[in-house]
């Protein structure tokens, strides 16, 4: 078998990125043929169909990278499966997708929103996204690398360090998780609450908006924001620092920090709804709050990026969510259960390393990927 991967190469930390690396990482690992290439690198990619001569083509997007993945390789004969994440809506390309033999997606909820949206559910694979599990591991408490990551993010050695990871800390749930401390402040044990995001102009507006928050709810002197650019290197340590992680995601196709920090040892809390069903078992190795709100849309504005003219208004026949909200006394509840119990803590700790271990590390997500490949493609 000749697989070549499509991904932002060489690996940002984004999520994507980290996707695709572990794919292509773990198929070298099993022997497999295979080389990785920027999706966007049109020269690079061409090059690799004519000499490479891949069996199969796995890009890694989402349906809007559809020129980029599919119609790329299909044009020099070569044969594209796209690995998609969902944003909520699938406006564009349902008849290049549907003629397609197989489309990988990463949870049964991204299966559902495509199927939703006009992709034929016969096509579609649930393929999980990997877990580095050698790198992501439990540390113990007094690791210098440990130690050194709460020091410099001011959490003390008998504060809880309650931690938040993403692109911006709104959408993975933070102003919730904000307002439930809130409630269980003069209740709960000394905490830290970090948020770390990426910084780019459009996370610095909702940083401000975050913080004025806490402001106003008067715990901003217990919230940190941690802003600057970090390696993939250093996502372990920074995970491993913190005692639970919390991530009541707004809008959710897998939910890789939060298998992340189950590889660490973490308890997680989150929202009972989304890709975190696939990953997450709730009282055994997370909390999870329910849904409190579906946020609904009639119509949506989309561009050139998904194959539309400028200010393209795609309006629905049915109305269509776009995003969650977690109920907040149940994040509240939830958290005081976590924070007040460290047997609990170490309990589901070790019962998400356990579950990511056993069905997330990347070389198991390779092997998968390798048989669904000979099973509906009839690749060896």
């Amino acid at each position: 078998m000749k697989v070549l991967v499509l991904y932002d190469y060489p690996p940002s930390p984004g999520g994507l990125a980290t996707q695709g690396d572990l794919l292509y990482k773990g198929l070298l690992e099993l022997g497999i043929d295979a080389h990785a290439v920027h999706f966007e690198s049109a020269q690079e990619k061409e090059w690799y169909y004519r000499w490479f001569e891949p069996d199969v083509v796995v890009g890694v997007g989402y349906w809007g990278h559809t020129p980029q993945l599919v119609l790329h390789p299909q044009r020099y004969g070569a044969r594209p499966v796209p690995w998609l994440v969902a944003d909520g809506y699938i406006a564009n390309y349902q008849e290049v997708l549907n003629a397609l033999p197989l489309i990988l997606v990463t949870s049964n909820w991204v299966k559902e929103m495509y199927v939703r949206d006009g992709i034929n559910p016969q096509i579609i694979e649930v393929l999980p996204v990997g877990c580095d599990t050698d790198s992501f591991i439990p540390f113990k408490k007094n690791d210098p690398k440990i130690l050194a990551v709460r020091e410099s993010l001011g959490v003390s050695p008998d504060q809880l360090m309650i931690l938040t990871v993403g692109g911006d800390a709104a959408s993975k749930g933070a102003q919730e998780v904000m307002q439930a401390l809130a409630i269980i402040d003069t209740k709960a044990p000394d905490w830290k609450y970090v948020c770390k995001v990426w910084p780019q102009p459009r996370t610095k507006l909702q940083n401000l908006a975050d913080l004025e928050m806490a402001r106003d709810l008067g715990i901003d002197k217990n919230i940190t924001y941690a802003t600057n650019t970090i390696s993939r290197t250093f996502m372990p340590y920074l995970i491993g620092a913190c005692d639970i992680y919390a991530a009541p995601s707004r809008l959710e196709g897998f939910g890789m920090p939060q298998v992340e920090a189950g590889a660490c040892g973490k308890p997680v809390l989150s929202l009972r709804a989304m890709g975190m069903l696939d990953t997450l078992i709730h009282g055994e190795t997370a909390l999870l709050a329910e849904v409190a709100q579906r946020i609904v849309v009639n119509n949506v504005t989309l561009g050139v990026e998904s194959g539309y003219e400028d200010k393209h208004l795609v309006e629905f026949t049915e109305p269509r969510t776009v995003d969650y909200r977690a109920n907040v006394q149940d994040i509240a509840n939830h958290l005081l259960t976590l924070m007040n119990d460290a047997d609990l803590r170490d309990k589901m700790g070790k019962a998400g390393r356990e579950r990511v271990v056993k069905n997330f590390d990347y070389r198991v997500v390779a092997k998968k990927f390798v048989q669904i490949m000979n099973d509906k493609l009839g690749i060896t």
